[in-house]
């Protein structure tokens, strides 16, 4: 699929095995690809997040407080329970802004653990597909090395005849030399891209398919993007702990009860006990009142802001994977012309290997270049699901 500035415009997202759901996960992107742990610390991260909220939506109601005097003077020698409550009742929204703030602080906590167990796996599935890169250009390299080796026994053939200078022997047994380094170093590669893997997952990676990811449009990414998402979340937690803050500093009414018992009753000294309730109001004159409201609302107009930023930072993302889709479909659409050429050249060598004009070894390797390319096909549709994923990643 080669994508034109029109099909960009209607392109559609699809996260492919056979679903039509736009944003269902594929089967990969469950979290059974995380090792136990990982999974376990997201598990508790969202119950601490959940507590967290419970607490903060507590946060506004006051503590009753019991006291136990024990009075050791000669003259009064007693035991003495105080219980105090002061709860505030109204503090001018104050409240009521509490309570949003504990939702709106959940729901941003939330957005992170998704986020994060999302990256995760996205790690996983890239290493996966890194994986299948790799096992692509080792084959690349032992079809290369089969063509080096090749090139080397002819020069050498040339060299010995007195057909060519034995420079372009020594350079033919460098290009080998350099071949055969090649492949050890993509071997070691495997087993690096293994182990990284092996650290996220519990799982052996040859127990995981390949996912395959469709493209969508610029609309149903912004509407969906996690970035733009905790941006919002942010503008609703700020805006309402901005609220919070400018109510500390208005008028409340708070009730109180309190009350006072003795224990020793037969102590002539002992005051009787006592009880006291009421309300009481609130006024709190602090210098320090305006700037610690304007900060708060310096910080909320700062999060719309950050707002604007993020999803002009979205759309150039966007932006720029399609114009990187856009060069992967070019290197793909050249391949194919290559892979092209190369087939209507090796249908000509077989028969002219059959007249006996040409060699066997002349045939292996046009043979194995036509391999390679078709190898470089594959690679770069790998690039193409990894931009792609890139881009996934981003959507909540």
């Amino acid at each position: 699929m080669h994508l034109t500035k029109s099909s960009k415009k209607t392109l559609a997202l699809l996260t492919l095995f056979g679903s039509v759901n736009l944003f269902a996960e594929p089967i990969i992107y469950d979290d059974s690809i995380l090792s136990d742990p990982r999974k376990k610390i997201i598990e508790l991260s969202n119950e601490q997040i959940k507590e967290d909220s419970s607490k903060l939506k507590k946060d506004w109601i006051n503590p009753i407080t019991y006291q136990y005097k024990k009075n050791l003077g000669e003259e009064f020698n007693t035991d003495q329970s105080i219980i105090s409550i002061n709860q505030p009742i109204f503090q001018s929204g104050g409240i009521y802004k509490a309570i949003k703030y504990a939702d709106s602080t959940y729901d941003y906590a939330k957005l992170e653990i998704d986020q994060q167990k999302k990256e995760l796996i996205k790690n996983a599935v890239e290493i996966l597909f890194n994986i299948k890169k790799t096992d692509l250009n080792i084959q690349k390299a032992q079809l290369t090395l089969q063509n080096a080796k090749i090139d080397v026994n002819r020069k050498k053939e040339q060299v010995l005849n007195g057909f060519l200078d034995a420079s372009y022997l020594d350079n033919a047994l460098l290009t080998l030399n350099t071949t055969k380094h090649t492949l050890v170093d993509l071997k070691y590669q495997k087993e690096n891209l293994i182990n990284n893997f092996n650290s996220i997952s519990s799982k052996e990676y040859i127990n995981f398919e390949l996912p395959i990811f469709k493209m969508f449009s610029k609309e149903e990414f912004l509407k969906n993007n996690i970035e733009i998402k905790k941006a919002k979340a942010d503008i609703e937690k700020k805006g309402n702990y901005s609220f919070m803050t400018m109510a500390k500093y208005l008028p409340s009414v708070n009730a109180y009860y309190n009350y006072s018992k003795y224990h020793d009753t037969d102590n002539q000294n002992i005051k009787e006990n006592s009880e006291t309730y009421g309300l009481t109001i609130n006024v709190p004159l602090d210098s320090r009142t305006f700037n610690d409201i304007q900060s708060k609302k310096i910080d909320y107009l700062k999060s719309k802001l950050s707002l604007e930023t993020t999803i002009t930072d979205e759309k150039n993302f966007f932006k720029t994977n399609l114009q990187k889709l856009d060069m992967i479909e070019e290197r793909i659409k050249i391949t194919n012309e290559d892979i092209e050429v190369y087939d209507s050249i090796l249908s000509i060598i077989k028969e002219e290997k059959e007249a006996e004009l040409k060699t066997q070894s002349d045939l292996d390797t046009l043979q194995n270049s036509a391999k390679i390319k078709k190898f470089d096909k594959e690679i770069y549709q790998i690039d193409k699901q990894l931009t792609l994923l890139e881009m996934y990643v981003k959507l909540h």
